[in-house]
């Protein structure tokens, strides 16, 4: 599996639509315009002398509790307010080069809500390839950030994906959790239409705070005791979590590049969003450091990492182990190998409360269940395995016994899991394997396995 080398992308001629902005309740146009190669995303005020510009890039962005519930983009005086539905269209669908034309303070919402004309507006446009490939920001591990109840992960991928969990208290909303791949046709079947969304008893307190002046029953979903006040009902039953996915989007569009990773978030909004996105900015510029959090991107990556059992050190990241292991989300659950020899392998597993198996394994004090640690072991002791043979990629390790499995402490969200596996036997067609697993020194949980590599 490589990184997609895709070409950097702007419109065949310019778009234009009117709208009004959610919160200032005025109405706006907007014109998307192509725009040369390297350009980026750049907002124009064009109702404002001179005209200024305000690049779409981590320091360009803020969010101001005291406007609340939106994404702002200033350079100098100059301000876009609520950008996230238009960029997330431009993440979205691919778009790397636009001028965005703007003639007031706030971008418009379409009328019927969502996104999906906004998108109809571009494809009528025409999205065409340049002659330069996409630059996209590559993790080399995973980076977390945490504020309060909102935590958001973005750990290494191939290309963007994104996961999103919420929980609110109104009986309608409660859990809901939507992981995508991020592509044209996706965003456009499954994220694209998903409306903004408010409690009606936060709607009064709100609209005295000078917001939401432009939300409508048409626009935007209105959630009271369980129900929709509107008269359209929901476009899908987790309507909800959709549209923070579709939030998400656009506002990892402020990082200024395509970003490949698999950003997983929980009970997150947009002053989280930002400050993720200010954060791995900052890792970003620091990755000059011997240790970096990011690598050039479409380098590396574009053929296998030479593999040597008797080195040590570093020796696979998540693209690696998803070159030869077939295993992907939500059961793939091997971060890092950090050690390689012929006499033991050792993986990493970073815990989050964002593991699908947490909704339903003790919600009220989630413990990874015991089966899945087992698991892990397995693969780390798969990457080893599949290491050995030729053709890896045309293999599968097919675990045939378990024995002395013991299980010494629970393991919790927070927690780093190192998995260490000695071979016991690594002739013939089955492989035996004592694996132990460590949280920090502690032991959690060891077993003995059995495997065979075979073809599919």
């Amino acid at each position: 599996m490589t990184i997609r080398v895709d070409k950097q992308r702007t419109l065949a001629e310019p778009g234009t639509f009117s709208g009004v902005g959610i919160h200032t309740g005025k109405r706006v146009t907007v014109t998307f315009s192509p725009a040369p190669v390297g350009h980026g995303l750049v907002f124009e005020r064009t109702d404002l002398p001179g005209r200024p510009r305000i690049p779409v890039q981590p320091s360009a962005a803020r969010y101001d509790h005291s406007a609340g519930r939106r994404t702002i983009l200033e350079s100098g005086d100059a301000q876009v307010h609520t950008t996230e539905h238009l960029l997330a269209v431009l993440t979205g669908l691919g778009i790397d080069n636009v001028l965005i034309s703007i003639d007031g303070l706030e971008s418009p919402e379409p009328e019927e809500g969502g996104t999906s004309a906004i998108v109809a507006l571009l494809r009528g446009a025409g999205i065409v390839d340049q002659e330069a490939p996409r630059n996209p920001i590559v993790l080399e591990r995973p980076v977390t950030f945490r504020n309060g109840t909102a935590e958001i992960t973005a750990v290494p991928a191939d290309s963007l994906r994104l996961s999103y969990t919420i929980d609110y208290d109104d009986p309608l909303i409660g859990s809901q959790h939507l992981s995508i791949d991020i592509s044209p046709e996706a965003f456009e079947r499954d994220v694209a239409p998903a409306r903004t969304f408010v409690l009606s008893r936060d709607v009064e307190a709100l609209r005295a705070a000078g917001m939401i002046q432009g939300g409508t029953l048409d626009n935007a979903i209105v959630v009271e005791e369980g129900k929709v006040l509107n008269e359209e009902p929901l476009r899908y039953p987790d309507e909800f979590v959709r549209h923070k996915v579709l939030d998400l989007c656009g506002d990892l569009a402020l990082l200024g590049r395509p970003l490949n990773a698999h950003v997983i978030a929980l009970r997150g909004g947009h002053a989280s969003h930002v400050a993720f996105v200010q954060e791995l900015d900052r890792l970003l510029r620091a990755s000059h450091a011997p240790t970096s959090w990011v690598r050039e991107p479409l380098t590396r990556f574009n053929k296998p990492t030479p593999r040597d059992p008797e080195a040590d050190g570093f020796v696979f990241d998540v693209p690696d182990i998803l070159r030869i292991m077939p295993h992907r989300y939500p059961f793939l659950l091997v971060d890092r190998i950090v050690e390689m020899t012929a006499e033991r392998v050792v993986g990493i597993k970073n815990v989050s409360i964002n593991e699908p198996f947490f909704q339903g394994h003790f919600p009220g004090q989630p413990i990874m269940p015991g089966v899945l640690l087992i698991e892990a072991m397995a693969q780390v002791g798969g990457v080893m395995l599949l290491n050995t043979v030729e053709d890896p990629e045309g293999k599968l390790v097919y675990f045939i016994g378990i024995d002395k499995a013991r299980f010494r402490h629970a393991v919790v969200p927070g927690d780093q899991v190192r998995f260490v596996l000695e071979p016991k036997r690594l002739s013939g067609k089955i492989t035996k394997m004592h694996g132990k697993a460590y949280v920090d020194e502690r032991l959690v949980a060891e077993a003995d396995l059995m495997s065979s590599v075979v073809k599919p």
